[in-house]
């Protein structure tokens, strides 16, 4: 059985696929807006989410993205869109499946057990460590020297990108494709901002800096900082 939330406007198709699932043993929530999708996504962490693409408040592709700012619970589109282009465009922004309506709560009930057995498969991140940091992808927590840092869900994900990625020098633009999942349009001040909250959390500056380095004209470089020598302080 999987906990599964259901993203769907549409009364008479969330309450068919409500009691479709229900009778096939899973515990099914749902949401009629993007907005309140997002809450129960983040609140109650699902196992899987259901989405609509066509929402009254926000296009789902737009929530899809937000969302994978913040979790990686595995999505399965669900719409009435079928252009090829569309459908790319969708997996690539963090979808793990597609399914074109109308279809059967059968269907979806074996889509749902397919990507649940991959996300098993795959098992969880191991923890990156570097240094005294220590980055639980699991549990989203870091720790500096055994103290707990308090990130917001964006600075977990860029701090975790950078350190999965050790001694590499990696643009902005490619943070900003793959950390804030969005195509890059000269968001250089929004990557400079986090990483000025991310240093200020690390507890050092630009100019004095001890993980995050800035190699200039070409982006940033998270490595460990060098060992104190014996006998030093």
């Amino acid at each position: 059985m999987a906990q599964v939330l259901i993203v769907e406007d549409d009364p008479a198709i969330r309450g068919a696929l409500i009691r479709g699932l229900g009778e096939r043993g899973h515990a099914v929530d749902s949401a009629p807006t993007a907005m309140a999708g997002l809450e129960g996504a983040v609140g109650n962490r699902p196992d899987v989410v259901v989405l609509d693409l066509g929402l009254p408040d926000l296009d789902g592709a737009t929530m899809l993205r937000m969302l994978r700012g913040v979790s990686r619970v595995p999505v399965i589109v669900a719409t009435a869109r079928d252009d090829e282009a569309e459908i790319v465009a969708v997996l690539d922004a963090g979808a793990d499946d597609y399914l074109v309506k109308p279809f059967g709560a059968a269907q979806l009930d074996a889509r749902i057990r397919a990507v649940l057995r991959r996300a098993v498969e795959a098992g969880p991140d191991p923890a990156v460590v570097v240094g005294d940091l220590r980055i639980d992808p699991r549990a989203r927590q870091v720790t500096l020297s055994g103290e707990t840092l308090e990130l917001t869900p964006r600075e977990f994900d860029l701090l975790h990108y950078l350190a999965a990625r050790e001694g590499q020098v990696v643009s902005k633009r490619e943070l900003v494709t793959e950390v804030w999942q969005q195509p890059y349009g000269g968001a250089d001040k929004t990557v400079d901002v986090h990483l000025s909250w991310l240093r200020r959390k690390l507890g050092e500056t630009a100019q004095e800096s001890r993980y995050l380095h800035s190699v200039r004209g070409v982006g940033v470089r998270l490595s460990a900082p060098p060992a104190t020598p014996t006998g030093q302080g």
